[in-house]
């Protein structure tokens, strides 16, 4: 039964460990904002929901309208509470707002770290109904169940189901004046993704069902583009679930500002600037800035503090920026500061007001600086522009089984290459993300023939990976099909003896795995009769024939009618140590060439009981 509109004033009520805890906090201590990352594939509609809260079209103005870049937006409660109306109820949430951050994709979310892990506080992961689940989705669930951020799915682009009819306001109460055909429409597509979020591993229903916010993900229909339907609900859900299990996390911290670079940038009139969120502590103008950098931080001073209106847009702003001499968490705001070369996005950094606070903070910094890769002795090179997207790639590489010999942030150098140059064919490689390219590194590969790996997408850069890894495996496999038999079963055509010896030349047709020349051809009595000195097809010469083929064969040391007949069914012979070989270099043999070894085992096992086992 779905509840009506009143009864989703309050979440459920259910007790846990988390509620427990809270007791012990005051309840009147200031919280600050949640910060709250919007991700998804590319457009479903990540910046368009911003842009109907906000009232603007940031996304219209993006190349290709397609976000380039991270950007933050202040909602404050005030405008939180008039989208929410009625459905939020007063003196429930003593939240100021919500900051929230819309990331290009999977990439930038990752490099979105504070010193305790992930920046965001709670993640929207927006889906198109319409078209379910895409590769950027995939790696954003990835990565959120990595981070171990609570995330809500949104189920945008309602209003293109079949027979769907929009309106400004409550999805639930749109819902229930739909035609049937549209209501079917939406379950099936609503299942269909409930489905897919349980291949990975997570539980979900649509929001008004949920009993347990904690144990079930929540699913918000919206049309953020044609009407913001469901937006309400979508933000009442996120100032619950923020005030009801975060509310540890967000204590407001008077102390020195810790936070996160999230783009450097040139601006007329004031040189470079940085982008970056606070998410913990105050920041002053006063303040003097220690910032992770390559190859060394840098500590500088803050020149001056910009800080975008409220629902105004950092990376895109309407208005002119204020001026400020303070700001508390969380905020996004741009920093103006000399001598910021070798900042890269990513960086965490942290404010200080004397001198033991910089000592401190640079000790935090190289603890921050530090990545969680694992390397071994034996894998690939890989480079990234910041720790964050560094761990992602790995996390990816790990899940794929492949092994990383080095990980490093950083532009990638000769020093990468030497490393890369020993290890085997198919870990000669350097993946490299979204970095540039040392000359003497260009000139390194050229001559080592080491493989270079480009991409600002991490499931591409692994995808072409793997698709050359297997290139490898295949030019490795048709080595050991040349230097090994191959198992390979074929019978003598009828009428189709050429001639009868010296050598004897037959028709035959490939029954199953592959025959070659120089291959020893065996009876099923245990005996191998003679060698396979020519392929022909028609005047073309062949190397081998493949299981369906029909081609001329010459064997050496046979007559037909004496050890070979018209009709004979005969094997490839094998040597045990072949098998072995061909096992252990991963080659993958078929069904049809298992069960050819299976029967050259049943005629050995008199001479070699345990031949190929």
């Amino acid at each position: 039964m779905v509840p009506e509109e009143e009864d989703l004033e309050d979440l459920p009520e259910e007790e846990s460990e988390e509620e427990e805890l809270e007791e012990e906090i005051d309840p009147d201590a200031p919280l600050r904002q949640p910060i709250v990352a919007v991700l998804g594939h590319v457009d479903h509609g990540k910046t368009s929901l911003l842009d109907y809260v906000r009232g603007t079209a940031v996304v219209q103005r993006e190349a290709g309208a397609i976000t380039q870049h991270i950007g933050a937006t202040e909602v404050p409660f005030e405008t939180v509470s008039k989208i929410c109306g009625p459905l939020l109820k007063e003196g429930t949430t003593t939240l100021p707002g919500l900051l929230f951050i819309d990331t290009p994709g999977h990439h930038s979310f990752t490099t979105l770290r504070s010193r305790g892990g992930a920046l965001a506080d709670l993640a929207i992961l927006v889906v198109d109904i319409t078209e379910g689940f895409k590769p950027q989705t995939i790696e954003s669930i990835n990565i959120l169940k990595q981070q171990q951020t609570p995330f809500i799915l949104v189920l945008n682009k309602v209003d293109k189901l079949p027979g769907w009819r929009t309106r400004t306001g409550s999805f639930l109460a749109n819902n229930a004046n739909q035609s049937s055909t549209a209501k079917n429409n939406f379950q099936m597509r609503m299942y269909e993704i409930i489905g897919e979020l349980g291949e990975h591993g997570f539980d979900s229903a649509l929001f008004s069902e949920i009993q347990d916010f904690q144990k079930t993900i929540a699913l918000i229909p919206t049309s953020v583009k044609e009407t913001g339907e469901g937006v309400p609900e979508l933000f009442m859900i996120l100032m619950g679930l923020a005030q009801r299990y975060l509310r540890g996390n967000l204590l407001l911290d008077d102390g020195s500002s810790e936070g996160t670079v999230i783009e450097i940038k040139e601006e007329k009139g004031l040189g470079k600037t940085l982008g970056v969120i606070i998410y913990n502590g105050i920041l002053k103008a006063s303040d003097t800035l220690i910032i992770g950098a390559q190859p060394e931080p840098i500590v500088t001073r803050v020149r001056s503090l910009l800080r975008p209106k409220p629902l105004d847009e950092i990376r895109d702003p309407r208005q002119q920026f204020d001026s400020v001499k303070i700001v508390g968490a969380a905020a996004g705001l741009k920093v103006v500061a000399p001598d910021i070369e070798g900042v890269v996005a990513g960086a965490p950094f942290y404010s200080a007001s004397n001198d033991d606070e910089i000592d401190e903070a640079l000790d935090k910094l190289t603890d921050a600086m530090k990545s969680n890769v694992k390397c071994t002795d034996e894998g690939v090179v890989i480079r990234a522009d910041a720790i964050g997207s560094l761990e992602a790639l790995a996390y990816e590489l790990s899940a794929a089984n492949i092994p990383i010999v080095k990980a490093s942030v950083g532009d990638v150098s000769r020093r990468d290459v030497v490393m890369a140059d020993p290890s085997d064919e198919e870990y000669r490689a350097i993946l490299a993300f979204n970095v540039k390219i040392h000359p003497d590194a260009k000139e390194e590969l050229h001559e080592t023939g080491v493989k270079l790996f480009e991409s600002d997408i991490v499931y591409r850069l692994l995808e072409d990976y793997q698709e050359w890894q297997e290139e490898i495996k295949d030019k490795q496999a048709q080595h050991l099909r040349e230097d090994y038999a191959h198992p390979g079963k074929f019978e003598i055509l009828e009428g189709h003896t050429f001639r009868t010896r010296d050598p004897a030349v037959v028709g035959v047709r490939v029954l199953g795995g592959r025959i070659a020349l120089n291959q020893g051809v065996l009876r099923t009595d245990n005996s191998v009769v003679g060698r396979i000195q020519s392929l022909r097809s028609g005047d073309q010469v062949l190397k081998e024939a493949l299981q369906g083929e029909e081609v001329a064969i010459a064997v050496n040391n046979v007559t037909v009618g004496r050890q070979i007949s018209e009709g004979d069914v005969l094997y490839i012979e094998m040597d045990e140590r072949a098998i072995l070989k061909i096992r252990e270099e991963g080659v993958k043999l078929g069904p049809i060439e298992e069960d050819i070894i299976t029967e050259m085992q049943a005629f050995k096992k008199k001479d070699q009981p345990f031949w190929g086992r």
